[in-house]
């Protein structure tokens, strides 16, 4: 579906963002606007697929999950069956938490998060007896620098 998107959208985009516990009286008051035309916004933004799901952020280090990987992947496979194999491990693997296919010498990057050194092992020996990967290299994370999921609008 395609939506205009305009600059009422984009600020109660921003607002929802932001925080999306957020009422619609508070997001209306945000934007200038009523509560009727918001809720109508984004029911449209949501209907045409602007809008995802809404979900709540967990501190991941207050859980004990402390250790964050980058896991960079070559593989020598590029059949249609292989890739069905690897996708499918990575979606029942709750510690990958991206996955992206790449251009380059890399084939896809992964973002892991696990409790510790110990964990991404387990994770990394269950994940190379379900598929045959060329080469594997971890990358710990020292410090998190920034990270949102927050758009430019």
């Amino acid at each position: 579906m395609n939506v205009r998107i305009d600059d009422v959208d984009r600020k109660i985009m921003a607002q929802m963002q932001r925080d999306a516990s957020q009422s619609l009286d508070e997001i209306a008051k945000a934007v200038g606007s009523s509560k009727t035309p918001v809720w109508n916004r984004i029911r449209k933004l949501k209907d045409a697929g602007v809008i995802g799901q809404q979900t709540v952020f967990l501190d991941a280090e207050a859980l004990g999950f402390e250790a964050c990987f980058f896991v960079l992947i070559r593989t020598s496979e590029h059949e249609a069956d292989w890739q069905a194999n690897f996708l499918k491990a990575l979606r029942d693997r709750p510690e990958v938490q991206e996955a992206h296919r790449l251009a380059g010498d890399i084939d896809y990057i992964l973002k892991v998060r696990v409790r510790n050194a110990r964990a991404y092992d387990v994770f990394y020996q269950a994940l190379i007896s379900e598929v045959r990967v060329h080469n594997v290299t971890a990358l710990l994370s020292m410090e998190e620098i920034k990270s949102t999921t927050m758009l430019p609008l």
